[in-house]
């Protein structure tokens, strides 16, 4: 079965956006997955297409309604234990594990919230898992929901050209990359690192990971914490 996302939004026109070109959008045009942008606003039911109204208890600006949003989910359909996300600020942060497991599956729905929030009342009816891309507000969920989707995406059977494209990437260890190097063998008087023209692969690997490990102490304390925290798990357990 094809992979299929569906998003709701109120700017369909968004869509494919930068999800047709490049990589994603060759594997669109391929049919490896499937896209479709549904419009909020065709569930709105006074002649206005209105689909938010002023928050309760007061406050500024404006908020999604849930009949609304509701009828949006339940009119697009699809299996039932198909992920249903909301894109949102406060969510818990996309993670490549949580990315794998999204690739892995049916594909999912997603809501694109706007204005200052979707009210609370049919991301519980509709179980949304409230999913956020960083600590940080944009105007919308649509670019967060194209970063989402263009990562998982990649995970599809056939899209990358070699399996093992996405085995050494950042995040796929724990890990941050490490840095990269190609032609020419000297740029500005910086070379290539030495180890990495040695044709030595047991060096290399070794170089490889140092440098990874390095990369993550320095600039993902976060990271390295809870690398650190699963080897001493893993020690305990197999002493």
């Amino acid at each position: 079965m094809t992979w299929r996302a569906t998003v709701l939004t109120l700017f369909p026109e968004m869509f494919p956006g930068p999800l047709g070109i490049s990589l994603a959008g060759r594997a669109l045009a391929a049919g490896l997955w499937a896209l479709e942008a549904r419009d909020i606003r065709d569930q709105a039911t006074d002649r206005h297409r209105s689909v938010d109204d002023t928050p309760a208890g007061g406050g500024p600006g404006m908020v999604l309604r849930a009949d609304v949003v509701a009828a949006a989910i339940d009119a697009a359909g699809g299996a039932p234990d198909r992920p249903k996300l909301l894109m949102s600020p406060r969510g818990r942060p996309l993670t490549q594990s949580r990315v794998v497991e999204l690739a892995a599956g049916p594909g999912p729905l997603i809501v694109c919230g706007r204005f200052e929030g979707v009210d609370q009342r049919v991301i519980e009816a509709r179980g949304l898992e409230e999913i956020s891309v960083g600590d940080y507000v944009l105007s919308g969920g649509e670019i967060a929901a194209m970063a989402l989707l263009d990562a998982c995406v990649r995970l599809l059977p056939g899209v990358m050209g070699k399996p093992e494209s996405g085995s050494d990437e950042s995040f796929s260890d724990g890990l941050l990359e490490y840095p990269h190097y190609t032609r020419p063998q000297a740029f500005e008087g910086r070379p290539i690192p030495e180890v990495l023209l040695s044709g030595d692969h047991a060096k290399i690997e070794g170089w490889r990971r140092a440098e990874a490990e390095a990369l993550t102490r320095a600039r993902r304390p976060d990271l390295w914490a809870a690398k650190a925290g699963q080897k001493r798990s893993k020690n305990r357990t197999e002493g």
